[in-house]
């Protein structure tokens, strides 16, 4: 059978970085894991969806994209007695004649007769095969890291070298799997080791080669033509960086709000509130940084970002039969907590640390609530990378992190960490306390994501974990915060979602990020100092309609990303307008839904609205309800229906002042949405409320009104 193009091109590619660096096999020897695992890694073979998944395929178990070397060796050489390999007819051997289809196997031909990947396993049978490994990968350079077209297509090639420990370098550009993440905007030749952008955007093209997982960003224009951002404003690095890719993109800007729509904008994202005055109608502008501070330093603030940290610490009482159980006393004791240390300005990184290494009773210690969110010490380091690193470590549990750096050392490293405390009200150390490695079935030894195992008389790792954690070098805590902070804000995470950082998974603007995270640090991880950063940004100041050019723009900024009011915000921004507050579980009457101290208060509205479980994470989750109950609550539920004409209602109370029914208009406009009718609106409205008094009818009409404008899309959303 006549060999492959592109194994032949590997081929000779291989020679020239074999020779070229004295690693000629005959000198040496294949090596199993630098020159079989790339084999197996690039044809598919160890992949999740054959011989790489959990259970393996038709007997044959390898580790995921080869990450357990050791193991692979041993299923190939020593499993099934050694059948897979034929030391005296080496061409023959089962790890031969599968993949070449010379025998009946379950998956397709993988490679050719005579093909370089083939000639590889039998000459490494021929030697013994023999697990010899000569140096140890260091890391790989991909070029190029980010590919910047000038035309809406464009091709560039791909590039990979290896780095030894030995000081040796290969070109391993044959052996490097190059994936697109998106396929119908990028081809991927493998024979030509090219890229061809076919799509306007910023997209990624993964390469993997041995452990190594590199993610390369190509950006190509959006439009045909250029556009002028020269004299845009930039306020602070926050607009350089952003105008920067929007050049690259040739995305045009939309442009500034003005002051209501920044009021009212700020004020929710700021407060959870909409705006209780309007001081542009007094003063004719608004002094922007000056309605900022004074929202920084308001309750209201309080309130909003204490819900925000609670929901994504996950802060409610339960009684779960599988978990431990957390007291209303001790959910409420947490909220409080949290609230104090926002209203004193104590940094997130203390925050941090004192929620990671605290102990003592729940109903008194209000961080050692953090214990019982979830029920096990396993389910504890997925909690903790995931809220404090917003790494998706979960997937190290079973075998390496397949497109991140973790291990299953050190997933279950912190685990055993975590597995010294007790899960009961009381949070205390418990000496007796560990956590089984799965590949050694003994106890796992403490250790910190990345870094070195703890001491072993180490009694609570978790002062280490915390010390790490919040280092001014660590490469994760201050970049998950400030990310959160800034989707608060701009309505979507320069890395999305919030919760999965990893090389391959890069932040649309990767300088920013950095950039925001060494302003928080130097600012003594200051919440309020980067939310002042952003909201004084002129990105955060866009208006949110599109021009011509930035309509399909859902990430890049060139526009403020319309974002919908959160349940909670919601509900208050409802009882607002109306005039009738809710009732929630036994809180006072008038609490508002921002406040609530526990996730779990009862309240069919808010279940109806969406609310998060906090059971589960709520970086992206689904309503449990759904959004027809939603839209079926809206329009017919008791929310709106059994408030809306009650008798202390705003409605109600301005009929009975005797108010015209277009002044009852013009309130309710800028209650809701703070602004007046425009002429469109006032010709419209005019022709229904055209008497001086309201009649019966147009009482009718007027509930309808109020409910269209609580229920419309321009009050649901922050925009």
């Amino acid at each position: 059978m006549i060999p492959r193009r592109a194994d032949i091109l590997r081929f000779v590619c291989l020679l020239l970085s074999l020779t070229s660096t004295g690693l000629a096999e005959k000198k040496e020897g294949v090596e199993f894991e630098n020159d079989l695992i790339p084999v197996f890694t690039k044809m598919g073979c160890n992949a999740g969806k054959c011989h790489g998944s959990a259970i393996g395929r038709g007997g044959l178990k390898l580790s995921l994209y080869g990450g357990n070397p050791q193991a692979d060796f041993n299923e190939i050489v020593r499993r099934m007695n050694g059948r897979r390999i034929n030391l005296s007819r080496p061409e023959e051997s089962l790890i031969v004649l599968k993949p070449t289809a010379n025998l009946k196997h379950g998956g397709r031909m993988i490679f050719d007769d005579g093909s370089e990947s083939e000639q590889l396993l039998i000459n490494w049978i021929k030697q013994g095969a023999k697990n010899l490994k000569h140096r140890q990968l260091q890391r790989l350079e991909v070029t190029p890291r980010e590919f910047v077209a000038t035309d809406r297509r464009a091709t560039t090639s791909l590039n990979a070298t290896a780095h030894y420990d030995d000081g040796v370098t290969r070109n391993v550009t044959p052996w490097t799997s190059f994936v697109a993440e998106d396929s119908s905007a990028v081809n991927v030749d493998e024979e030509a080791a090219t890229a061809e952008v076919r799509r306007g955007g910023r997209h990624l093209v993964i390469a993997r080669y041995l452990s190594e997982v590199i993610p390369i960003v190509l950006v190509s224009p959006l439009n045909h033509e250029g556009a002028d951002l020269s004299s845009e404003p930039r306020h602070n690095f926050i607009d350089d960086e952003v105008l920067n890719l929007l050049s690259e993109l040739r995305l045009p800007v939309s442009p500034p709000a003005d002051d209501r729509t920044f009021l009212r904008r700020v004020t929710l994202d700021l407060t959870g509130r909409l705006p209780q005055s309007d001081p542009h109608s007094r003063s004719g502008t608004i002094d922007r940084e000056t309605l900022v501070d004074q929202l920084l330093s308001s309750e209201a603030f309080i309130d909003n970002y204490t819900l925000k940290l609670a929901k994504l610490l996950r802060i409610q009482s339960k009684g779960d039969k599988n978990t431990v159980a957390t007291t209303p006393q001790a959910a409420r004791g947490f909220h409080d907590w949290i609230a104090e240390q926002l209203r004193k300005g104590i940094g997130y990184d203390q925050i941090a640390s004192q929620i990671i290494t605290a102990s003592g009773d729940t109903t008194r210690i209000g961080p050692a609530t953090f214990y019982l969110a979830v029920g096990d010490p396993q389910l504890q380091t997925e909690f903790a990378t995931e809220v404090f690193m917003g790494s998706r470590m979960k997937c190290a549990n079973c075998h390496n992190h397949p497109l991140d750096t973790w291990t299953q050392d050190d997933f279950h490293g912190l685990t055993a960490i975590f597995a010294k405390l007790t899960r009961k009200q009381v949070i205390k150390l418990n000496p007796l306390g560990k956590a089984i490695h799965p590949n050694t079935g003994e106890a796992a030894k403490m250790k910190l994501p990345g870094g070195a195992f703890l001491p072993l008389d180490t009694k609570d790792g978790r002062s280490a974990f915390a010390e790490w954690l919040t280092h001014r070098d660590n490469p994760f805590f201050a970049k998950a915060m400030v990310n959160r902070l800034w989707k608060s804000l701009m309505g979507r995470g320069l890395v999305e979602p919030a919760d999965d950082f990893r090389s391959t998974n890069p932040a649309t603007h990767p300088a920013l990020l950095k950039r925001l995270a060494e302003d928080f640090i130097e600012h003594g991880y200051d919440i309020r100092h980067t939310l002042k950063r952003i909201a004084m940004s002129a990105t955060y100041a866009r208006s949110s309609l599109a021009v011509e050019g930035n309509e399909t723009d859902d990430r890049f900024y060139s526009r403020m990303i319309q974002k919908p009011l959160q349940p909670a915000v919601l509900a208050d921004a409802i009882s607002d307008v109306l005039g009738v507050a809710s009732q929630y579980g036994s809180e006072v009457f008038g609490t508002r839904a921002v406040a609530l101290p526990d996730g779990n208060i009862h309240s069919e509205a808010l279940d109806f609205l969406g609310r998060c479980d906090r059971s589960q994470s709520c970086e992206g989750a689904p309503s449990p309800i759904g959004p027809l109950a939603q839209k079926l609550h809206l329009f017919n539920g008791p929310l709106l229906n059994d408030r809306i004409g009650a008798a202390d209602s705003r409605l109600t109370q301005l009929i009975q002042a005797g108010r015209h029914p277009m002044d009852i208009v013009k309130t309710f406009y800028q209650h809701a949405l703070n602004r007046q009718p425009n002429e469109r609106e006032l010709a419209f409205l005019g022709t229904l409320f055209h008497s001086a008094k309201p009649s019966e009818e147009q009482q009718k009409l007027l509930e309808d009104f109020v409910w269209g404008v609580v229920t419309c899309q321009e009050f649901g959303t922050n925009h």
